[in-house]
């Protein structure tokens, strides 16, 4: 199959582009189906759960979409407003969302795969587009007519079928190792929860404490085991932020790309040397330091890695405690460490002086980190597999969707 079977199309003549019906905050109910905005639907596109404050009733979904349609399998959501050209391919489920925030990419022609198209959005050409093409100097933004004229080169649907499954092989293993982290973490939590939350932890005949009659005493947060004692985090945690350096945009560009570098939330970038080796908790120092719930932001990070001046670098002061103390910060609410209106900050001392209920001798938490120990390495392991496959559908999503790389087909036209 030759490349000039490829052909130029503008996007509109492969697809419809619309909007929703416009909803008003009156509108909105404690609960029923969900209603997504760009943020929502940013966190769906990363495989996250997703939880909204906001609803409208199963009735007037039911009205909207059999009056004008809602999203539904196979369709794509673009993110248009702010944050420009996240797609997200929809699954089996119910929502309505937002007018004007999300585009609606829906009726693929026969000759249109619906996910040649969300890969094209991906690719350097569709996000070249959509940052040379959009509104507005503020706040920028995508028209619906704008979208209808982007220019897509697309070849025969078979070769779309057969691009289209490479990477999303790589996707779905990426989404399966995802999900398996997602149980795995859940399992650390379940143990943490039981041990240190309900305090059901086994006693000296393996029984459940608490539940078994075990003696509780009084603290200053409230009713603890006997032999268990409030502490302050400071006691338990090695602080490492001495050895953070910050590194402007500007320098980082001039390096090469090999290790992470953490901001205050998330990867920022690759840089060529790190100033880190091992595994580390990284809490939020300012910025975006607290989630919806009081806990802490939370990064849990292993190997060689930078890190710059916005969040603080922690280990735990107990041998191999680190794991214990990423489960441990997931379930405290930080609130009380946090200062400032505008740019919030959680500093080193109010950070260390939070208050923890905690056995008196180590040999639970010792327990606890044994027991985990494996969920923790197979955590590590599938983490590293997805940055492999992620590197790798990187380097062939460009080569695909552009041609430079080609699948060959078979006389059927099978990959």
């Amino acid at each position: 199959m030759s490349f000039s079977e490829w052909r130029e199309i503008k996007l509109g003549a492969l697809v419809e582009v619309s909007s929703s019906k416009r909803i008003y905050a009156k509108e909105y109910v404690d609960s029923g189906i969900p209603f997504y905005r760009s943020k929502e639907i940013i966190e769906k596109s990363k495989g996250n759960d997703v939880s909204t404050e906001l609803y409208i009733s199963k009735e007037r979904f039911n009205e909207l979409k059999n009056k004008f349609g809602a999203p539904s399998l196979g369709d794509i959501l673009l993110t248009s407003v702010g944050t420009l050209g996240v797609p997200y391919i929809v699954r089996k489920e119910e929502f309505y969302f937002k007018d004007g925030n999300l585009t609606w990419i829906k009726h693929f022609k026969d000759n249109c795969h619906n996910k040649f198209i969300f890969y094209w959005l991906l690719s350097p050409d569709g996000v070249n587009q959509i940052n040379t093409r959009c509104i507005g100097s503020t706040q920028k933004a995508l028209t619906i007519d704008t979208l209808k004229k982007f220019e897509i080169k697309i070849p025969p649907f078979e070769e779309q079928k057969a691009i289209t499954q490479i990477l999303s092989t790589l996707d779905d293993k990426i989404e399966v190792n995802n999900q398996i982290n997602k149980t795995l973490e859940n399992m650390a939590q379940a143990i943490f929860k039981q041990w240190f939350v309900d305090f059901e932890f086994p006693n000296e005949d393996g029984e459940p404490y608490k539940s078994s009659g075990g003696e509780m005493v009084e603290s200053e947060l409230g009713m603890i085991p006997k032999g268990w004692e409030v502490k302050e985090l400071g006691e338990i945690i090695d602080i490492h932020d001495s050895k953070r350096i910050p590194l402007s945009k500007n320098e980082r560009e001039k390096r090469e790309k090999i290790y992470p570098y953490y901001g205050a939330a998330s990867l920022m970038d690759y840089v060529d040397k790190f100033i880190f080796d091992g595994i580390y908790v990284l809490l939020g120092e300012d910025g975006t330091v607290v989630n919806e719930d009081g806990t802490p932001v939370l990064q849990y990070v292993w190997g060689k890695f930078w890190v710059n001046n916005h969040a603080h670098v922690l280990t735990g002061r107990l041998e191999d405690s680190v794991n214990f103390l990423y489960i441990l910060l997931k379930n405290i609410n930080i609130r009380s460490a946090v200062t400032g209106a505008v740019q919030l900050k959680i500093n080193q001392k109010n950070l260390c002086s939070i208050k923890i209920a905690l056995p008196k001798d180590n040999t639970l938490i010792s327990k606890y980190i044994s027991t985990t120990n494996h969920i923790f390495h197979n955590y590590r392991v599938a983490s590293e597999e997805n940055q492999v496959l992620t590197k790798l559908r990187g380097t062939l999503l460009p080569k695909l969707m552009s041609g430079e790389i080609r699948v060959p087909l078979d006389e059927e036209g099978d990959a």
